[in-house]
């Protein structure tokens, strides 16, 4: 496979072709028939995964740093450029984008019913952002698409969206706006600082890596605005209230793309940016307690909130601020057990809650309605349903053998030492997980089969399991042989890990970080 990719040059054009495809996609979409619109863009998504996977092959495994970059100026006299490129981190991002869009199209198949040359036209467009945000290697650029990724999903939410859509939309869209404009703030006093130490106007992603060190006094501010904004996208807790509106009001579709590759932009602007830009600042004994507080914190309160909810879209949505602040745990434990261990929490979150709104998604289409309370017994009727729904909960709560389990253990694992406390807290997210999720299924498939529109409740059809099926092998996989994926991703994290190199010494508890701005202010 090697020898192919590169007999047809793949590495020179592949990443410019997957920011293209889908843009070119959009013009039959929206120049067809609205019936046609659908198919049009299932192919346009499928040959984007075809083309995609292979960045499997053509990414060197053993080898560290960005591969495949390729670079066209811009704005040269602003030192923006069109700049691209790839490591492991960023590979299993894309990745995990590419193969989610086609089956986020297939499940809309009958769910969105009007206008629905704009709908996929939107989900190009989104497709085109999100490949975008994980291999820009400009900062402006990383920019233009953290920026275009917004509004797509806005009008999906708006338009497409339930009862409360506008609400839901405009909250988002605000939220995370808020926290984007400070980024650029940042970025611009960035480039400045190291234009200013280096005389090079630049804003390529290495040259102020290199010398994110000129920002100097400035660093914890711009350190601030970088991690606000990706906070807002992750969400950490308190900056989690636009995510249950924004889940619950979206199209099927949507709550996929928005829990299974959008929040991912946040952990993974902490990992490319934040963090290796100012690691002195990030793992600095104060805001190392502070993001580690806020990450338990956000592991209890969402397990504890989704074990309360009657809508099953929102206990998963829910369920998504308590696995992210396990990863936000992962990013501070600062080993690569943990670091890795986020990454791969990050994909099996993508797989497992994308596979979940989807099963959602096919209940609400026979039944109208998201409450456990409506169901009940549907394991007689449904039960290929019920087996998917089933393998796919165990696989959130972290059964061995499944995806969950894996990144789970190494984030714990690799944690352990730098915060011992902390990551005991964080075991509790497994205890609540099987909480919320089993009682979730044993109210929905199991229980007595007393309502007679459960009756005649439908099992998948061929489409339906066309579009679980990849995603529980993924799972599958995933749990019983991560190998792969692990080899492919850790020379970017050793790269990340020697990068953010710092000494860990100081109070690396909330209670010590009051105690320790109280000594500093007396001094």
């Amino acid at each position: 496979m090697t020898q192919f990719l590169q007999s047809i040059h793949y590495g020179e054009w592949i990443l410019h072709a997957l920011i293209v495809l889908p843009l070119l996609g959009v013009v039959p979409v929206l120049l067809g028939d609205p019936k046609s619109a659908r198919r049009t863009a299932l192919v346009v998504t499928t040959l984007e995964l075809v083309l995609s996977l292979g960045l499997w092959w053509a990414l060197v495994p053993g080898q560290a740093g960005l591969q495949l970059v390729a670079n066209i100026p811009w704005i040269p006299s602003w030192g923006i450029s069109y700049r691209v490129g790839i490591d492991g981190i960023s590979l299993v991002m894309v990745l995990l984008t590419t193969v989610l869009m086609p089956l986020s199209v297939l499940a809309s198949w009958h769910y969105i019913s009007t206008r629905e040359r704009g709908f996929y036209a939107l989900m190009l467009t989104m497709l085109t952002a999100l490949v975008g945000v994980f291999i820009a290697l400009d900062l402006f650029l990383f920019y233009v698409y953290f920026e275009l990724t917004l509004i797509p999903m806005y009008f999906i939410i708006g338009i497409w969206g339930g009862t409360n859509r506008v609400y839901a939309a405009i909250k988002f869209f605000v939220y995370t706006m808020t926290g984007s404009l400070l980024m650029l703030v940042a970025i611009v006093v960035l480039v400045w600082k190291v234009q200013a130490a280096t005389g090079q106007l630049s804003f390529a992603y290495e040259h102020l890596l290199r010398n994110a060190g000129a920002a100097g006094s400035a660093a914890p501010w711009l350190f601030a605005a970088f991690a606000l904004a990706f906070a807002i996208k992750v969400p950490i807790f308190p900056f989690h209230t636009w995510l249950p509106d924004a889940h619950v009001e979206a199209p099927t579709a949507g709550s996929v793309l928005l829990a299974s590759v959008m929040l991912k932009i946040g952990t993974y602007g902490f990992l490319r940016f934040a963090v290796p830009f100012f690691p002195g600042v990030a793992l600095s004994p104060a805001v190392s307690a502070l993001m580690v507080t806020l990450a338990v914190i956000g592991v209890i309160y969402g397990a504890l909130v989704a074990l309360v909810q009657p809508d099953f879209k929102k206990l998963v949505a829910y369920s998504s601020v308590s696995h992210l602040g396990l990863v936000m745990l992962g990013i501070w434990g600062g080993t690569m057990q943990s670091v890795q261990g986020a990454l791969i929490v990050m994909i099996s979150h993508g797989l497992s809650t994308g596979a979940l709104f989807l099963l959602i998604g096919m209940m609400y289409e026979r039944r109208h309605t998201r409450l456990l309370e409506a169901y009940g017994g549907i394991a007689r009727v449904v039960p290929v349903f019920s087996l998917l729904l089933t393998v796919v909960a165990f696989s959130s709560i972290g059964l061995p053998g499944l995806n969950g389990f894996v990144g789970e253990f190494l984030v714990l694992l690799g944690s352990i030492t730098a915060f011992p406390r902390a990551t005991v807290i964080a075991t509790t997210v497994v205890i609540f997980a099987a909480g919320y999720l089993l009682w979730a299924i044993q109210r929905i498939i199991y229980n007595r089969l007393d309502d007679p529109e459960n009756e005649r409740f439908g099992d998948l059809t061929a489409r339906e399991l066309a579009v679980i099926l990849p995603l529980v092998v993924g799972i599958v996989w995933i749990g019983l042989y991560p190998a792969p994926i692990l080899r492919r991703m850790e020379p970017a994290t050793r790269q990340y890990l020697e990068a953010t190199a710092v000494t860990r010494t100081g109070p690396t508890t909330a209670l010590g970080v009051l105690r320790h701005v109280v000594e500093e202010a007396r001094r």
